[in-house]
């Protein structure tokens, strides 16, 4: 990620100078999916400070030693620091902090700030380091004026070897972010397109800055989409299995099951018959993709936790999007057959874009970008049999629930003001507060033609122009 670009971290920043500035030694835990911007966010961070940023590699211990020692060296302008042999982590830190350069580093700024990038490399290679840190921080950093950041990209191994409970850093840290993708409203800033283009854009890559930065914004969508994604060995086209082989060590059924849900198979009976999977070996693999926020468990908003009416969702758009056109096409990508695969999949992104469209309606509605003024309580689909409601919204301060259409479509006044009333007919068969609630029955789509008569009709509604991008 481009210096240029550095987008909407406000309160990823915000986090860091505040602990940063507290009056204590700091263990922060910073993680997120590979592409999402950590790094760049750290080296901001760091930016008018004087710190230690070491970026971890697959190497022996030995070698990771060698090469903090190095930046520990360059740090203190002290060549002779890497010029010792430590024998362990523990070793080098001791040796660090009782530097005499750190004690006139501590007299210009309050702390010293540390980032140890990529993390889970170090753990990779040795199981024992989350102890080895346990230790280092426990009887030298914790009374030394530092600021220690442990940052990572292997989701299952930052939340259960460094997060986790039975982590021998369990309960030492000080604070703690997981960096989300970027909100489709900073999309922008990085292509000057139409917000019809830059959903789609959005529904192809999410907000992950890495990608957005590949688009040529010189160019239509479809042309960056036939470079990215559908040209043989192009960036895209890889990223999806690398990610997948990042957390897994054999990620074949992982990938069955993404590709079956991906293709709009999303109860359990579902994906086992798409997959051919036993029950008990799609549950448990579902339960660590869930572990890793790629699938959502979904349940009808009002339904009871124990409620057995369960679909499964990808989280990820851009995982989404390679898992429904670009998985099923690696043989003719790789024959270079890229016309024939692109006719392929703009003829079904229409659909595709649908059920994106009401992810991002949800994300929009998360973020207070549509209905600002309500507090919303609990937010997700709701069906009941053969009946489905896009989105439901509850306050439960209000007595209030919001029922959401969305339709990536354009729409005239009377199509919009067709599918209300038979979204206000469907509101009626949800069982919540029927004596006092309040409904309000709302419409998200592409374009809708006649929103001020629509609204006078005591509906809400709203379209791509309606959101400040």
């Amino acid at each position: 990620m481009s210096h240029i670009n550095f987008i909407n971290r406000t309160h990823e920043l915000a986090f860091l100078e505040d602990r940063y500035r507290s009056h204590k030694s700091e263990l922060i835990i910073l993680y997120g999916r590979r592409r999402v911007g950590k790094t760049e966010l750290l080296i901001r961070f760091l930016k008018d400070k004087q710190g230690i940023y070491i970026l971890a590699t697959t190497e022996s211990e030995k070698t990771n030693i060698g090469i903090f020692a190095q930046e520990i060296s360059d740090f203190l302008n002290d060549p002779n620091f890497a010029r010792v042999s430590y024998p362990s982590f523990e070793a080098l830190w001791t040796s660090f902090l009782s530097h005499h350069q750190v004690q006139k580093i501590v007299r210009i700024q309050q702390k010293i700030p540390i980032v140890i990038d990529e993390f889970p490399y170090l753990i990779e290679r040795d199981r024992s380091v989350p102890s080895q840190f346990q230790r280092i921080w426990d009887l030298h950093m914790r009374d030394n004026p530092v600021m220690l950041v442990l940052s990572g990209s292997s989701i299952s191994i930052m939340e259960q070897e460094v997060l986790g409970y039975k982590s021998p850093l369990y309960g030492r840290r000080t604070g703690q972010w997981q960096v989300e993708p970027l909100s489709f409203l900073h999309m922008k800033e990085f292509l000057p397109w139409s917000c019809v283009d830059l959903a789609q854009v959005w529904f192809t890559t999410g907000g992950i800055p890495a990608y957005l930065e590949l688009f040529d914004p010189t160019t239509d969508f479809w042309s960056n989409i036939t470079r990215l994604f559908l040209t043989k060995g192009a960036y895209l086209t890889m990223e999806a299995e690398l990610l997948l082989q990042y957390e897994f060590r054999e990620p074949a059924n992982y990938l069955t099951i993404l590709k079956a849900i991906a293709e709009r198979n999303t109860s359990l009976g579902e994906i086992i018959q798409q997959t051919g999977l036993d029950r008990s070996m799609v549950s448990k693999y579902l339960s660590v993709l869930m572990k890793l926020h790629i699938v959502h468990e979904e349940l009808p908003v009002t339904a009871s936790p124990g409620s057995r009416k369960r679909r499964y969702r990808i989280s990820d758009p851009y995982l989404s999007f390679w898992f429904r056109f670009i998985y099923p096409e690696m043989t003719a990508i790789e024959a270079r057959q890229t016309p024939e695969v692109l006719t392929r999949v703009q003829k079904n992104f229409s659909l595709y874009s649908g059920a994106l469209f009401e992810l991002l309606t949800e994300h929009l509605i998360r973020e207070r970008v549509l209905f600002p003024h309500i507090h919303i309580n609990q937010l997700g689909r709701w069906w009941h049999n053969e009946m489905e409601i896009d989105l439901v919204s509850i306050c439960e301060d209000e007595d209030l629930m919001i029922c959401v259409e969305c339709k990536w479509t354009d729409l005239s006044k009377n199509e919009a003001m067709s599918i209300l009333k038979k979204l206000e007919e469907k509101s009626r068969n949800i069982w919540w507060r029927n004596e006092n609630r309040k409904t309000i029955c709302a419409l998200v789509g592409k374009k809708i033609s006649g929103k001020d008569e629509i609204r006078k009709a005591g509906y809400e509604v709203h379209d791509l122009s309606d959101i400040p991008y």
